[in-house]
């Protein structure tokens, strides 16, 4: 099946290779490091006496910021540590705060032989850690081959992954097997990966890392500084947090709908990929609202909406929230984006029916009353309106959100065990 998959990578390859050229043009900055994608990692100096050094794949922003507290705590234990992500964004999040906690940081290589190889040769780790959803077939061959665990971290199966998987078992072999140890965020995942095969004692459910989240509040003076950088007037803030196309549409229409309530709001649009401001900002001129762009400094004066086209800063703009709306939830989107970042903030939380990507926490947030489902765009409209009216039933939305996230807090420790258990002394020198 490895061979197959071999053969099949290149054809593969230059079919998507357009589209995913468009996007590294659009979302720029992949120039630098732009070699790493082929295995042209830095050597990095070697090991010496009881040095032990991981390769840790995080792909996008958030499962750099989800594993920043294991890779500080790693590196106080004298571990080095070699990131790889796989997104610019990530990449240059990671430099920006994690450079002096990390012996290099790099772009993930293309998962065909000779570059997988290459940076293997190079990077030399006594561990690999994947997180979330990344299990390249090559990236475990290369382990294996050189006897080194892998431990997949935060890991999980979305409903079309596993619907995939479970129908076609030699692909479920090729990207399970080769993993040492799997620690899913949760219940749910480590059921279907026992389904799909993996033994029983090779899966610890250790919780998700997101979930540890700790976000230091902004001061008063710099919270009112921001509002004024971003051109919020006084009053209530509707957050529409990683939006995506259509989304952004559903929240001014929610907004309109309040100010004819007779209510008072502002809008934050903070969409997912910051690319997308140059669009937003064209949709939004023909509107005839009025708006600013993050991306080109301080406001001039009030707005009714700021769009918020940088990275990095969800959870500083998260902090002026009274209501956040999670994305990529309302059809035809379906996968969700992560609530935990409001909820860890004590945020009044709406999400549409779309949150396969987080159905375990989607679930239990509705269930105890930390959030609101919501069917339709229109539903938005009426849901914001009505805790906006009932600043009573806001809070307790909120305080549910906190406290459900408190209950939640460990994964980063118990993580952090399974590491250092998969760190074993080196084998003396010659051996």
């Amino acid at each position: 099946m490895l061979w197959l998959y071999r053969l099949l990578f290149i054809p593969a390859l230059l079919v998507i290779a357009p589209r995913y050229l468009l996007r590294m043009w659009k979302r720029g900055g992949y120039r630098t490091g732009f070699l790493q994608r082929f295995g042209g990692h830095p050597v990095l100096p070697p090991k010496t006496g009881a040095t032990r050094r991981l390769w840790l794949q995080a792909v996008s922003v958030g499962e750099v910021l989800a594993i920043t507290p294991v890779i500080e705590a790693l590196q106080r234990d004298g571990v080095e540590v070699y990131l790889t992500t796989t997104t610019s964004t990530a990449y240059r999040l990671a430099r920006d705060r994690l450079g002096s906690l990390t012996v290099g940081i790099g772009y993930f290589p293309l998962d065909w032989w000779p570059f997988s190889s290459r940076a293997w040769q190079r990077l030399d780790p006594d561990l690999a850690i994947i997180t979330e959803g990344e299990r390249w077939p090559e990236h475990l061959r290369q382990a294996a081959r050189r006897g080194i665990p892998v431990l997949s971290v935060n890991a999980r199966l979305g409903d079309r992954s596993f619907a995939l998987l479970r129908r076609l078992r030699p692909a479920a072999r090729l990207v399970l097997e080769g993993v040492t140890r799997h620690l899913p965020a949760s219940t749910l995942d480590e059921a279907r990966l026992v389904e799909l095969g993996v033994p029983r004692q090779r899966v610890t459910t250790t919780g998700n890392l997101k979930l540890d989240v700790a976000i230091p509040p902004l001061p008063l003076g710099e919270r009112a500084q921001l509002r004024r950088d971003l051109g919020l007037p006084d009053g209530p803030v509707l957050l529409g947090s990683s939006t995506w196309p259509g989304e952004e549409a559903a929240l001014l229409a929610a907004l309109q709908q309040i100010r004819r309530a007779g209510l008072r709001c502002a809008l934050l649009l903070v969409p997912r990929h910051a690319e997308r401001g140059g669009e937003l900002d064209r949709w939004l001129a023909a509107t005839g609202e009025s708006f600013h762009l993050r991306s080109r400094g301080r406001a001039p004066g009030e707005v009714a909406i700021a769009v918020a086209d940088t990275t990095g800063e969800l959870r500083r703009l998260t902090q002026l929230a009274d209501v956040v709306f999670v994305g990529k939830s309302l059809a035809p989107h379906t996968e969700g984006q992560t609530p935990v970042e409001a909820a860890a903030l004590g945020k009044a939380i709406l999400f549409g029916n779309g949150m396969s990507n987080f159905r375990v926490i989607a679930r239990e947030l509705v269930e105890t009353g930390a959030a609101r489902q919501i069917a339709d765009p229109a539903a938005l409209g009426v849901a914001v309106r009505g805790l906006l009216e009932n600043a009573t039933a806001r809070e307790a939305l909120a305080a549910a959100a906190a406290a459900w996230h408190r209950r939640n807090a460990g994964a980063t420790a118990r993580t952090l065990d399974a590491i250092r258990a998969s760190l074993a002394p080196r084998p003396p020198a010659g051996r």
